[in-house]
């Protein structure tokens, strides 16, 4: 299956997270548009998949795929209407996880604030745990 969208990392150490004790991930007002829009293009899709794969100069990078159905390791995170299904290898790698989109004159993409990483590389599409 293919890639959705674009991805990029950001290491969240110095901000505080408004991710609750127990989500794996929090979507953003703006990546719920988003994911809404990409899954009215796609009606055979229940939701998205987010996973990490070996890929870039530090190490990880993110991927983002149209998930049909659930698979049977992967943990669900339903919010506000839209399903988000998160990898079986990515659970611990994302676990307090905000997601977002941003939308500049030069891209758009989703953005994973994650506060486990420990370094990112320079173009920001890879990073460490």
């Amino acid at each position: 299956m293919a890639t959705a969208v674009r991805t990029s990392v950001r290491a969240a150490r110095d901000r505080r997270l408004r991710v609750p004790a127990r989500a794996a991930l929090l979507l953003t007002s703006s990546a719920v548009n988003r994911i809404k829009t990409l899954l009215q293009q796609r009606p055979e899709c229940v939701g998205l998949k987010v996973g990490v794969r070996t890929r870039g100069c530090s190490g990880l990078s993110y991927m983002i795929e149209y998930a049909t159905e659930k698979g049977k390791f992967d943990e669900e995170v339903n919010q506000d209407g839209v399903r988000v299904f998160i990898d079986q290898k990515a659970q611990l790698t994302l676990l307090g996880t905000e997601m977002d989109y941003i939308e500049t004159k030069l891209s758009n993409e989703f953005i994973f604030n994650n506060p486990n990483i420990k370094g990112t590389c320079g173009c920001g599409e890879s990073f460490t745990m």
